[in-house]
C-alpha cells in the first residue's frame, strides 16, 4: 500500500477524461447536426466531404438549372392541357356540323367558334418562357451536375402539320366538317405523344433534382438516433468514472489506520 502514487486514481482519471472527451464530441455532433465536427473525427470522410463541398457549390447552380427546366416543362404542359381542351371542343363542333338537320347558317356559327379555338392553338405556338420559346423543334440541353453532365429535353413543336391541319380546317359545310374531324383527331393523337414526352422529361429532371445533394448528406450529416444512444452511453460512463475516481482518491486514507 502506497500514498505517493495512487495507480487506481490515475487510471480512473484517464478513463474519466476519455469518457468526457467522447461525451463532448457526441454533444458537438448532436448540436451541429454533423458527424464531422473536426478533422480527427473522420479524416478520410472530411477530405471527401470537402471535395463534395466544392462540387456542391457547382451542383447548386446545376440544381437551379434543373429546377428552372422543370418549371419550363410544367409551363409547356399547362399550355398543352388547354390546347387539349380546345381540340376536344373543335372535334365536337366538327361532329355537330355534320348534323343533316342543321342549316349552313348553323354551321356558320359552329365554324365561328371553331376558328376562335383554332386561333388560340396557333397563338400557343408562339408562347415563350423568360424569352425562350416554349414550343420549338429544337431540343434544349440542361446541365444536370457540377461536372457539366447534361440532359437533352426533346423539343415540342405545336406548328407541325398535325396541329396546323386542324387549325387550318373549317366546319362551314358537312364535307369540310368531316375533313376537319379527321384533322383534329390527328392533332389530338400528336398532343398525346407530346404530353407523354414532356412527362418523361419532367420525371427525369425531378429524379436528378432529388439526388444532387444526397452524396454530401450521407458523409457529413449525423444519424441523430444513433448518436443519441452514444450520448447516453458516454453520460453514464462519465458519471460512473467520476464516482470511481472519488473512491480511488479515498482509498489511501486507509493508511491512517495503520498509523494509529
Amino acid at each position: 500500500m502506497v500514498i505517493n502514487t495512487n495507480i487506481s486514481a490515475t487510471t480512473g482519471a484517464e478513463n474519466l477524461a476519455a469518457s468526457q472527451s467522447m461525451l463532448a464530441k457526441s454533444l458537438a455532433r448532436l448540436s451541429s447536426g454533423s458527424k464531422i465536427t473536426q478533422p480527427s473525427d473522420d479524416a478520410a470522410g472530411l477530405a471527401v466531404s470537402l471535395r463534395f463541398g466544392a462540387q456542391i457549390n457547382r451542383t447548386t447552380a446545376a440544381q437551379s438549372n434543373v429546377s428552372n427546366a422543370i418549371s419550363y416543362t410544367q409551363t409547356q404542359d399547362g399550355y398543352l392541357k388547354k390546347v387539349g381542351d380546345a381540340l376536344d371542343r373543335m372535334s365536337e363542333l366538327a361532329v355537330s356540323s355534320q348534323d343533316v338537320t342543321k342549316t349552313n347558317s348553323d354551321r356558320g356559327l359552329y365554324d365561328k367558334e371553331y376558328q376562335t379555338l383554332a386561333a388560340y392553338v396557333t397563338n400557343v405556338a408562339g408562347q415563350s418562357f423568360n424569352g425562350v420559346s416554349l414550343f420549338s423543334a429544337s431540343a434544349l440541353s440542361v446541365t444536370t451536375d457540377g461536372d457539366g453532365g447534361s440532359f437533352s429535353m426533346a423539343g415540342i413543336n405545336v406548328s407541325v402539320s398535325a396541329y396546323t391541319g386542324a387549325t387550318g380546317a373549317n366546319v362551314g359545310t358537312t364535307t369540310a366538317a368531316a375533313a376537319a374531324l379527321t384533322a383534329v383527331k390527328a392533332a389530338i393523337t400528336q398532343l398525346a405523344t407530346d404530353r407523354a414526352t414532356l412527362g418523361a422529361s419532367e420525371q427525369r429532371l425531378t429524379f436528378t433534382n432529388d439526388q444532387l445533394s444526397a452524396a454530401k448528406s450521407q458523409i457529413t450529416d449525423v444519424d441523430v438516433a444513433k448518436e443519441s444512444t452514444q450520448f447516453a452511453r458516454y453520460q453514464i460512463l462519465v458519471q460512473a468514472g467520476t464516482s470511481m475516481l472519488a473512491q480511488a482518491n479515498a482509498s489511501p486514507q486507509s493508511v491512517l489506520k495503520l498509523l494509529q
